[in-house]
């Protein structure tokens, strides 16, 4: 029987599964195009092969199973009567290697990326995440699957860019995907740890207390003492470029978090009798986190309610036959 051994390209050459190495090790012949990646691991474990290009390009015994190694793929061409062997399986997350790979290639070739910076892509990481989020809004699992994946290519893209300083202060997708997953195991200590948690909100003291523990671990190393207004703050890392509606409740979820008393977010008016409009918005942004609801998503579905009535409006305001 043909046996056709099918590897994946994301898995080091050699890491094969046990009835892989059993099938390699008992087969009459063992077939393999040149330069196939498998070919330096199956020499290692003593193991005889030959080259061809197909599997019958090459002479083999009557009896007995024949292997043919395929060059690694995810859909390999398996003949009429033979048998498919998985011999190498991806990880979760092997795919992205595959990312990685496009954007080293296209950085290399393209002339449009090879001209991009970190300055010239920040307008396409906003653009993306606010497409994801509109995919999000939409419920259609397509489009949230599509736009994800463009949100996904921009810190790879930037990952790229960041390698190519020769000043050493560059950086690859690996260090930031090391750097998130040292932080997540960090601040979730009752996951990775030995902390135990009654529920949500003692995790949500649990991260605030450790990113404060940090900031002021992080002062310290560099040799100036937090204090004053360089102490660490409950509103620290809050970017203010986001939009308003969105920067006001951040604000106040940090603030309430840390137990800032709750009269604050009301403000003081402006003086003489100025109009205010900016101190209303403000506390109906703490009328929403009082209901549990995010005013900025609630504003964008009342946007999209303003925008059916209009269309709606506007289809029944046109002239009969146009």
């Amino acid at each position: 029987m043909l046996i056709v051994l099918a590897t994946s390209p994301r898995v080091a050459p050699g890491l094969l599964s046990w009835p892989a190495w059993e099938a390699l090790r008992s087969a009459s012949a063992v077939l393999a195009p040149p330069g196939h990646p498998q070919l330096p691991a199956l020499e290692q474990a003593g193991i005889g092969y030959c080259v061809a290009d197909e599997p019958g390009a090459a002479p083999v015994p009557s009896d007995g199973d024949v292997v043919w190694l395929p060059e690694p793929g995810d859909d390999p061409h398996v003949p009429p009567g033979a048998r498919l062997l998985r011999g190498s399986s991806d990880l979760p997350g092997g795919h992205f290697i595959d990312l990685v790979a496009a954007i080293d290639r296209m950085r290399a070739e393209c002339p449009w990326d090879v001209k991009q910076t970190h300055a010239s892509l920040a307008p396409h990481l906003l653009e993306e995440s606010y497409e994801a989020l509109e995919a999000l809004e939409s419920g259609d699992a397509k489009a949230i699957r599509e736009e994800l994946g463009d949100v996904l290519m921009q810190p790879v893209f930037h990952a790229r860019i960041a390698a190519e300083r020769g000043d050493g202060t560059g950086y690859t997708i690996d260090d930031v995907a090391d750097g998130i997953a040292a932080k997540l195991v960090r601040r979730h200590p009752h996951v990775f740890g030995d902390v135990t948690v009654s529920g949500a909100d003692e995790v949500n003291a649990n991260w605030d207390e450790i990113k404060r523990r940090e900031k002021a671990d992080q002062a310290e190393r560099s040799g100036v003492p937090a204090a004053g207004d360089a102490a660490p703050s409950a509103l620290d890392g809050v970017p203010f470029g986001q939009p308003a509606l969105a920067l006001a409740a951040q604000l106040q979820r940090r603030a309430a978090r840390a137990g800032v008393p709750e009269e604050l977010a009301r403000l003081d008016p402006l003086p003489d009798g100025c109009p205010d409009i900016g101190r209303e918005l403000f506390r109906l942004v703490e009328r929403a986190r009082e209901l549990g609801l995010d005013p900025e998503t609630e504003l964008r579905a009342a946007a999209r309610r303003y925008r059916d009535l209009v269309l709606a409006w506007e289809r029944a305001s046109q002239p009969a036959g146009s």
